[in-house]
């Protein structure tokens, strides 16, 4: 049976006719949240080292894509990676020391895709037009944090950009021919259920080719998880998560890719909800809730 919403494994399999694994990669990057330039606080969420499993471990970027290739390839046969430029904001250095970083992949023919993730805030011509460059020898992304499209939602986040610099940057990347990814929060408590269908409605108007989900999650040490702890805010369950995937992608171009329909995070950092880690079980409820309904991605952007 076909999958209801267009999987960023279905997606590359019909690029390279084989299973194609991404490396997570943290290059050192900082962000201007963090290191004074916009804010020194960040966003209430953030730790990078729920993600990244380098993160903070001090690897340089050929050893972490060395023991990468070599462990999946070990697992499960693989040939083909995407390097993925994970960690803080991978746009956020000079234009030499973007291209000596970006340049390590050419050492691994193993390596067919470049994926850069970063904020809207961190983006011009001069880095666009170098990203652009790989282009010709590898399939290239950018992937933006934009988290909503709700400004007020934005500022309390602490995220320092606004819905409009994203889609300055959107329109700014289309313009070299980059795809581009979105980031999208679901199970923020300052928004609506109408607010996140809205986002869904905004978004898909825009020229982007996929989004990642991610469900709100809370890990130690962070300003959320101190607003958890007084209390000032509550979290979807995963019955709700499920009906608000399925809501959210109904809305969505049944062509736009689906990089992801639920995040995981390092147990050690995780603090709630735990249920996020049961990764695989909760996309077949997701699949499931598409039965059910008898719809799939895209349903009511057709109807």
């Amino acid at each position: 049976m076909a999958e209801p919403y267009y999987s960023f494994n279905r997606y590359l399999r019909e690029k390279f006719g084989e299973r194609v694994q991404r490396i997570s990669i943290d290059a050192g990057f900082s962000c201007p949240n963090c290191d004074g330039r916009i804010s020194k606080d960040g966003c209430i969420y953030c730790d990078n080292k729920g993600f990244s499993i380098y993160a903070g471990k001090a690897k340089d970027i050929k050893t972490q894509i060395t023991e990468s290739i070599e462990y999946y390839k070990k697992k499960s046969g693989i040939k083909k990676f995407i390097a993925y430029f994970q960690a803080f904001s991978s746009t956020y250095a000079d234009i030499k020391s973007l291209k000596e970083k970006y340049d390590t992949i050419r050492q691994f023919p193993e390596i067919i895709g470049l994926f850069i993730s970063t904020r809207p805030d961190c983006i011009d011509e001069e880095k666009l037009e170098l990203i652009a460059a790989y282009k010709k020898d590898y399939l290239v992304w950018i992937e933006y944090g934009l988290q909503t499209t709700h400004n007020h939602a934005l500022q309390t986040l602490n995220r320092n950009h606004t819905y409009e610099d994203f889609t300055n940057a959107v329109a700014l990347t289309r313009k070299y021919g980059i795809n581009v990814g979105v980031h999208l929060i679901l199970g923020l408590p300052w928004l609506t259920h109408e607010d996140t269908m809205q986002d869904a409605v905004l978004l898909s108007k825009l020229d982007i080719q996929g989004i990642k989900l991610h469900v709100l999650h809370i890990f130690k040490d962070t300003k959320l998880c101190e607003m958890h702890k007084e209390k000032q805010i509550s979290l979807v369950t995963r019955e709700e998560y499920v009906k608000m995937v399925c809501d959210f992608l109904e809305r969505i171009p049944d062509n736009m890719v689906i990089l992801r329909l639920i995040s995981s995070s390092n147990p050690k950092l995780l603090v709630a909800p735990l249920w996020m880690n049961d990764k695989n079980s909760v996309i077949e409820s997701i699949k499931n809730e598409f039965i059910t309904r008898k719809t799939k991605q895209g349903y009511y952007a057709k109807h």
